[in-house]
């Protein structure tokens, strides 16, 4: 399958957007007293709260990164492809 530029930058973008957006996500979710058994931040034990969101997190950054790679992969093979 060859894409365009066009939709390699794209695919490149929505791996970059998943990188910004995530990490924040995270950061809320952590912070957040119901991912936590006392209800203070960081202390006790982590909830279900936490973990089912720990691992939401985690899947969306790896198809984040692996839509970007592709992104790239796309992106440098069109460089290579003599144009029609």
């Amino acid at each position: 399958m060859v894409l365009s530029r066009g939709w390699s930058l794209f695919l490149v973008g929505v791996g970059v957007w998943t990188w910004v957006i995530w990490p924040r996500f995270a950061v809320a979710i952590w912070n957040d007293p119901r991912s936590w058994s006392t209800g203070t931040v960081g202390e006790g034990a982590p909830t279900s709260f936490l973990w089912v969101h720990a691992l939401l997190i985690a899947a969306s950054l790896a198809i984040g990164t692996a839509v970007g790679v592709l992104g790239i992969r796309a992106w440098l093979a069109a460089r290579r492809r003599p144009r029609a």
